[in-house]
């Protein structure tokens, strides 16, 4: 495993809709792991692969000591609303107020390929959706409640 670097905003990779995953390998694993690091050492709640500039639909997540690995998610539901300040390890320390979902159900595969669906309330909602966003070149700043 390794701590990969970052992809920091005004980097046009942010912006990129990420390809879907198609290969589960070995490969795989190793971006999932790297990425797992990579979010503990920079001390983040969640990663996508944009992030460490690769464009697959990859994100892995912590919220209160329940780590995921998101490959290829979809949203399916969302219910509620709840707005709260964000923060992202690509926009420094930049914080804004973003209204998501207070609960989302997402479809995904785990790094073998299988299908699983994984529901959320609050902030592993929140976090679900904010790396989702990433796999579509969607920034938080793009969703912050505007100001005044």
């Amino acid at each position: 495993m390794a701590v990969r670097k970052i992809v920091k905003m005004g980097d046009e990779l942010l912006r990129k809709k990420c390809k879907p995953v198609t290969v589960f390998d070995e490969k795989l694993a190793e971006l999932l792991d790297d990425m797992k690091e990579t979010m503990y050492a920079f001390d983040g709640m969640g990663l996508a692969g944009p992030q460490v500039g690769v464009l697959r639909r990859v994100a892995v997540i912590d919220v209160n000591n329940m780590f995921v690995e998101l490959v290829n998610p979809q949203i399916i539901k969302a219910e509620g609303e709840d707005v709260e300040y964000e923060g992202c390890l690509s926009c420094g320390k930049q914080r804004e107020a973003v209204k998501r979902p207070m609960k989302v159900t997402v479809k995904a595969q785990d790094r073998f390929g299988y299908e699983f669906v994984i529901t959320g309330e609050k902030w592993l909602a929140r976090c679900m959706c904010h790396e989702i966003d990433h796999l579509d070149g969607i920034l938080f700043l793009d969703k912050a409640e505007k100001k005044g």
